[in-house]
């Protein structure tokens, strides 16, 4: 399991930490907060990609 080149003894490693510097009452809601963080960026990032392929498109049309 490698996520963005964290592996999983270092997620491990970075829950632990997260769990003593914030503990077990506040990490729920970080990681509700860091989930819909995450989600937000993958939806503009598919919103731009689309945009972009739009684009190539219409210019692809232009030169013909």
């Amino acid at each position: 399991m490698n996520f963005l080149g964290v592996g999983l003894p270092e997620m491990l490693v970075i829950f632990a930490v997260a769990l003593l510097v914030f503990g077990p009452r506040k990490l729920p809601e970080i990681g509700r907060t860091l989930a819909k963080t995450l989600r937000s960026l993958q939806d503009a990032s598919k919103e731009f990609e689309a945009q972009l392929i739009k684009e190539a498109h219409e210019l692809e049309k232009a030169s013909r």
